[in-house]
């Protein structure tokens, strides 16, 4: 672990405080003022005034929270900025009431927090360990989602779609199911070569063994008869006893 020494804002606003902590004070007022440059370019001048006072240690910060700022035109002169108005002539003809001692006392104040942060840091080293020994923070749980299995390229593959609104996530689904519909499952059916192929070899009727005791005149299952002659097979019709031949056979 790093430790910083802390110094007071007389220590590191004093022009003769040759050290790495006034070159970063010096950097954080040069920050601080680029930036007032970006956020309002109408004042430029006035900034460029206020940085001037700052580094000359004409600003003097109060416990209670307002700024004393001396003038550059008479040494004399102290103005006071107090709740971000100023007692001086340019303060109601300034843009937005930016005067220079404002400037100045706001730059003499962000400076301090701005050098702070930044000798506060751990280098570059230390920075990157304490980054890859924290776990990183779990993503916040999206208000709609759901789960759906395509076959893309052959392969069957989960898809997860998240959205914040339902009616949105279902549209989405929608689209998709419709540039991956579902593959029908493979026919059954065999073709006709294949049936005339069975047909070929199926056996038919007459070809097939006839079971005992069967009649092939009525095509029904006759009853075996039995007396002191011996023992036929036979059945009762309309027309009397039949044996299961026809007449002329």
């Amino acid at each position: 672990m790093v430790t910083v020494k802390e110094f007071t804002w007389e220590e590191v606003s004093a022009p003769t405080f040759e050290n790495p902590a006034h070159q970063a004070w010096r950097a954080a007022v040069s920050e601080v003022a680029a930036k007032a440059h970006d956020k309002l370019p109408e004042c430029n001048g006035r900034v460029d005034a206020a940085v001037k006072m700052v580094l000359a240690g004409d600003v003097e910060l109060l416990a209670d929270g307002t700024a004393r700022v001396a003038s550059q035109s008479n040494g004399q002169t102290v103005y006071h900025v107090v709740n971000g108005q100023c007692d001086c002539k340019d303060f109601a003809k300034a843009p937005h009431n930016f005067c220079k001692h404002r400037l100045a006392a706001a730059i003499a104040r962000r400076a301090p927090e701005l050098v702070k942060v930044k000798l506060d840091a751990p280098p570059a080293g230390e920075a990157q360990v304490w980054r890859s020994n924290t776990p990183p923070a779990p993503l916040p749980e999206a208000p709609a989602s759901c789960n759906v299995y395509i076959t893309l390229a052959g392969r069957q593959v989960q898809v997860t779609l998240r959205d914040t609104e339902e009616a949105r996530l279902l549209g989405r689904l929608e689209t998709l199911l419709a540039r991956y519909p579902l593959e029908a499952p493979a026919c059954q059916t065999k073709s006709a070569a294949q049936l005339n192929a069975e047909a070929m070899h199926r056996p038919t009727s007459q070809e097939q063994p006839t079971p005992e005791g069967w009649c092939l005149v009525h095509q029904c299952q006759m009853k075996r008869q039995t007396n002191e002659r011996g023992s036929w097979w036979s059945h009762k019709t309309g027309d009397g006893w039949c044996r299961g031949k026809s007449k002329g056979a």
